[in-house]
């Protein structure tokens, strides 16, 4: 038996996958790009947690589509250089003593709008996966109105060509390099340990 500790972490990031949400801002030519840490999938719903502080939520809740962009290990240095801003002109108040206000996340983050065929935000290109959506439903986190839970159904899937197995829809898990965020940290994807009997390839 291995011995435990009671601990109180701050944050409960034990390792998830990045994602760069980009969202149509009403009446503004340039979307915005979102970095998340708090993104799953089920089935074709992508399951999304937002800080209602932040430009996003309030894009999907006029707009209702995005496109969830997947960054490769590769990308985490423009991750971090967009990750203290934020699209709202106005900073929330909460927000003030570590963000800033950034009308082009896309030039900062060094990133390429590329058009979405069923959504209206681009998708970013450099990142190797690129998920067009539509939100579905949205629920409140907690009464005390700190965030949302969103459910975004994947419309079209676009994955870079080195990341697609020959004649399938397959991703390859050996090409595929994810960046995982951990307790604030990023990570990249280590070495297979094992796979699970549902696996297709």
């Amino acid at each position: 038996m291995h011995p435990t500790l009671a601990i109180e972490p701050s944050v409960f990031y034990f390792g998830t996958p990045i994602a760069l949400l980009t969202t149509a801002k009403p009446g503004d030519a340039t979307a915005n790009i979102t970095p998340i840490s708090s993104a799953w999938a089920l089935d074709d719903t992508y399951v999304l947690g937002l800080s209602n502080l932040g430009q996003a939520i309030h894009n999907l809740r006029r707009h209702g589509e995005l496109v969830i962009n997947l960054p490769d290990a590769g990308l985490s240095e423009s991750i971090e250089r967009i990750a203290k801003t934020t699209g709202a002109a106005e900073v929330p108040l909460a927000k003030r003593d570590q963000y800033g206000y950034e009308p082009d996340k896309w030039t900062l983050g060094g990133f390429t709008p590329r058009p979405s065929e069923t959504v209206t935000p681009p998708r970013i290109a450099e990142c190797p996966v690129q998920l067009e959506a539509r939100v579905d439903a949205m629920t409140p986190l907690d009464e005390a109105g700190n965030a949302t839970i969103v459910h975004a159904k994947v419309l079209r899937t676009h994955v870079h060509h080195a990341l697609a197995l020959p004649g399938t829809s397959h991703v390859d898990v050996d090409a595929w390099k994810p960046i995982y965020y951990t307790f604030r940290h990023y990570f990249s994807q280590g070495e297979r340990v094992g796979v699970n009997f549902r696996a297709e390839h």
